[in-house]
């Protein structure tokens, strides 16, 4: 990609105050993205990765949040924006799809009122017009009988189409950067699928760039171009997704690709018994000496225990943040 990114994060740090202590969500995370492309991260449960999104939009509420570093959007730092600048971007340049569409969408209101919403506040639609807005919407993303299910509240459809109209609500204002917080988590395997296809036809239709939040890497080979793996608050590794599938470069990456299954084994007769990570995440509210992956990694030595690895380059457009990753030549 050239030019310049539409989204760069530098050195985001947000902390939470709490009686046991400062609790480090995310420390020091970097990664930009560029007009068109998706982006993924991914980690376990706990490493960061929802925080970082909420980060972006500055939903983390202060106290006990802390957020510091810069994010850069179309050439603003959008921790400098006061309240007022921050809520005319949220919905409209940047929207969110949140991971449980039940939990989020209001069930009092019908789902073309809650479109409309979106479209009132940020283009100064008149009801009818937001209504009109609201059934194209849902015709974009292939709910069926949209002039019906305009008046639909939340209860009535199933998830898939709740999932549906969440995607709606977050493309209605033709957003620059959409991010995606899990949004195929809580649907079956089924409907999964037919999500992540809408997504990846909306992004080339609506050329809107795309953060997937997840911690299935399945869904990343699936759609992503390049990918962010985070580790207990920190980036451990990012590469262009076939150069991480054919070459993880991070014993933490290694461990999450050695945990998926393989489609078909059995048929072949192949008995390769799933890898599992020993251990357990480090606690964030203890500051971590050296590597954070340091207590799990079977090639640890001393100095991984005490000094913390920079994130580098090992490879073109390949870094990690690890002692012992191999390096190739990387030109100049």
């Amino acid at each position: 990609m050239s030019g310049e990114p539409l989204l760069s994060v530098e050195q985001l740090q947000t902390h939470f105050r709490t009686p046991d202590g400062v609790n480090r969500a995310v420390d020091g995370v970097s990664f930009h993205v560029y007009a068109g492309e998706t982006l993924a991260i991914v980690g376990e449960s706990g490493c960061g990765k929802s925080v970082t999104a909420m980060s972006i939009l500055r939903l983390i509420p202060e106290p006990p949040g802390k957020i510091a570093g810069k994010i850069n959007f179309l050439g603003r730092d959008l921790l400098t924006l006061s309240d007022r600048e921050m809520r005319k971007i949220r919905g409209n340049e940047i929207s969110m799809i949140f991971q449980e569409p039940m939990t989020s969408l209001n069930p009092v209101l019908t789902v073309g009122r809650q479109i409309g919403e979106t479209l009132r506040l940020h283009q100064g639609l008149s009801s009818a017009a937001a209504e009109q807005k609201a059934i194209e919407m849902l015709t974009l993303v292939g709910i069926p009988s949209p002039e019906t299910r305009v008046k639909d509240y939340p209860h009535q459809l199933s998830g898939g189409m709740r999932q549906r109209v969440m995607i709606a609500i977050a493309l209605a204002c033709n957003p620059k950067l959409l991010i995606a917080d899990e949004p195929t988590t809580a649907l079956d395997v089924t409907i999964q699928a037919q999500i992540l296809d809408l997504m990846r036809d909306l992004k080339h239709r609506v050329g809107a760039a795309i953060v997937l939040i997840t911690h299935d890497l399945g869904v990343v080979a699936e759609v992503a171009e390049r990918v962010v793996v985070m580790y207990a608050g920190r980036k451990v590794e990012e590469a262009r997704v076939a150069d991480l599938f054919a070459n993880p470069r991070h014993p933490y990456t290694q461990g999450l690709l050695g945990a998926v299954p393989k489609l078909g084994s059995s048929l072949t007769g192949e008995t390769t018994r799933l890898s599992e990570i020993p251990g357990l995440v480090p606690s964030l509210k203890n500051k971590i000496q050296g590597c954070v992956f340091a207590g799990r990694c079977f090639m640890a030595t001393e100095v991984c225990h005490t000094i913390a690895p920079a994130l580098e380059l090992k490879a073109e457009g390949h870094a990690a943040a690890c002692h012992y990753a191999p390096v190739e030549a990387v030109a100049a």
